[in-house]
């Protein structure tokens, strides 16, 4: 049941500051998950630590062998609960929506850990090489640290464009520098293709999860309708 409970988090919750959660079931049968718990049966969940995979080890040159195994891994599809804890712990972290930043992770890499694109961005967010060094990425495919400093840059990115999702989704894409000379999407048609098909993934994720028996009570989202 808890690792049930766990699961429908991640999935559906928008994100707080902390990793402390509240739940009760309510008269109705509905499950409510809170951080401003306000009725006498809400009782604490913890949230599982979490470690890369890696943690903070330096880069070292990989071996044949862990080679061939990453080359026989590249392709299996990662661990959903895994791939959905790692993105609740980075929203939580940088106060993004957990599905927003689901929504950028379909949208770059169709959720394939080892994505190199023909730029060189890599990972699940599609980190450059040299944005990847700025955040103190030592394995951009490891999937932790790739989601975790990814959503930390987005984090950025939505504080130097004022929270405007749409701004900071083009500055994701196009770049920062393009974005604030111009201030608006800049007239590319991939720029503004990867905004639209973000903003629809992000919408299709929320649309499905409001069916869902939960009722959520969080602050400081950064969300849009």
């Amino acid at each position: 049941m808890r690792i049930l409970i766990l699961v429908l988090v991640a999935l559906t919750l928008p994100v707080v500051a902390q990793a402390t959660l509240y739940t009760y079931v309510d008269s109705q049968g509905l499950r409510h998950y809170t951080n401003v718990p306000s009725d006498a049966r809400a009782r604490a969940i913890k949230l599982p630590e979490h470690q890369s995979s890696v943690q903070s080890r330096p880069r070292v040159r990989l071996s044949h062998v862990a080679r061939q195994h990453r080359q026989r891994t590249m392709h299996m599809p990662m661990n959903t609960s895994r791939l959905e804890n790692h993105i609740l712990h980075a929203s939580m972290e940088h106060q993004i929506d957990p599905l927003l930043i689901k929504a950028i992770i379909k949208t770059e890499s169709n959720f394939n850990q080892f994505a190199v694109s023909s730029h060189g961005a890599q990972g699940l967010m599609q980190l450059m090489p040299e944005t990847a060094r700025d955040l103190q990425v030592t394995d951009p495919f490891d999937a932790y640290q790739n989601i975790s400093a990814g959503t930390r840059y987005f984090r950025n990115l939505l504080d130097t464009f004022s929270g405007n999702i749409r701004l900071s989704l083009a500055a994701y894409n196009a770049g920062p520098g393009r974005v604030a000379r111009l201030g608006a999407i800049p007239r590319i048609p991939e720029t503004i293709n990867y905004v639209r098909t973000v903003l629809r993934h992000y919408r299709e994720y929320k649309h499905t999860t409001s069916r869902l028996p939960t009722s959520i009570n969080l602050r400081r989202l950064v969300t849009i309708n």
